[in-house]
């Protein structure tokens, strides 16, 4: 396995040479993460900011063409920018009319994708009522469009069906799903087992499914100014949108001002659309349970991941036992 140190280095010298392809500017690149995606900011010398992201193989599901993925991705955002009112990234196309780029770096090729970037204020730190209103009116208005909306031919995304969360369809990091409930401990692998026997039905029988986020929580929702700005639609997919309500609120499930949180967001949601939040912490709990296979896979090749995994896994026994306990 590559030190953190030599792998950002090299995902770094894709980037550069990602943007060659690009008709931007020159300037400096500045690393953001390294997660599912490796992300840098580039600033040009003419003021422009955008964001670089360099995908990883195998992001969308086993056998799933990544480059179909990452087009249908910015196909999606364009035409939500199109449709709507909607804030969202800009794709940049590149010099050859391109949607993303393939660079190869020392024997492995990955895309590569530019979006212009947007400024705003992360409140997933310091949540109001107000943010969850907003948000919730944002995803009415995303999922209308969603429905109205006819995707070109050869669109692919992930299909969000209990086989996606229970299943083999995923690699995490670069761990395949199976793997990764192997490694859960015994007693959270047992109590995600019935997290997957009550969904088994819950999910394919949802009332209201289609196009989704699939991971809209506040860390990825910009403030400024009154307006709400929706970013990184990476797990953008078909789903349940019941799943999309219960990502903004899991982090939130264990405050004790969550009430608040869920009647803003529903309330936000449903002066644009209708939806049924019976089941919504049956959501929550799935949520937790794709968060932490993620977080598990992702631990295997990142240290970052590995040194949080146990208190990760402790969080999602707590949070299981708050939805169940109602």
């Amino acid at each position: 396995m590559l030190t953190r140190r030599v792998e950002l280095a090299r995902l770094r010298r894709m980037a550069v040479t990602a943007l060659g392809r690009y008709p931007l500017a020159e300037g400096r690149l500045i690393f953001i993460s390294h997660g599912e995606n490796t992300t840098f900011r580039h600033i040009g010398a003419d003021g422009t900011s955008h964001l670089v992201r360099v995908h990883r193989p195998s992001r969308h599901g086993r056998g799933v063409d990544s480059a179909a993925a990452v087009d249908s991705e910015l196909a999606w955002l364009r035409a939500l920018r199109e449709d709507t009112d909607l804030l969202v990234p800009e794709p940049l196309a590149a010099r050859d009319g391109a949607s993303a780029v393939a660079v190869t770096e020392a024997g492995e090729t990955r895309l590569c994708s530019v979006l212009r970037w947007m400024d705003g204020r992360i409140h997933e730190a310091s949540p109001r009522p107000v943010h969850l209103h907003r948000l919730g009116a944002a995803m009415a208005s995303l999922h209308d469009q969603a429905d109205a909306w006819t995707p070109p031919d050869g669109f692919t995304r992930i299909h969000w069906d209990h086989e996606a969360f229970f299943g083999n369809v995923m690699v995490y990091g670069r761990t395949p799903a199976a793997e990764c409930w192997t490694l859960l401990p015994p007693e959270l692998r047992a109590r995600f087992r019935e997290v997957g026997a009550r969904l088994a039905d819950l999910i394919p029988g949802a009332r209201d499914s289609g196009l989704i986020h699939a991971d809209l929580h506040l860390g990825n929702a910009l403030f400024r100014r009154g307006a709400v700005k929706l970013i990184d639609f990476d797990d953008c997919g078909t789903g349940p949108r019941s799943y999309e309500l219960a990502v903004a609120l899991w982090e939130l499930r264990g405050r004790p001002d969550y009430p608040a949180f869920r009647q803003a967001l529903l309330s936000g949601y449903r002066a644009r659309r209708d939806i049924d939040a019976t089941h919504l912490d049956d959501f929550i709990a799935l949520r937790q349970v794709a968060f932490d296979l993620w977080y598990t896979g992702m631990a295997q090749v990142n240290p970052a991941f590995s040194v949080r995994l146990d208190g990760v896994h402790q969080w999602s026994l707590d949070v299981l036992d708050l939805v169940e306990a109602g």
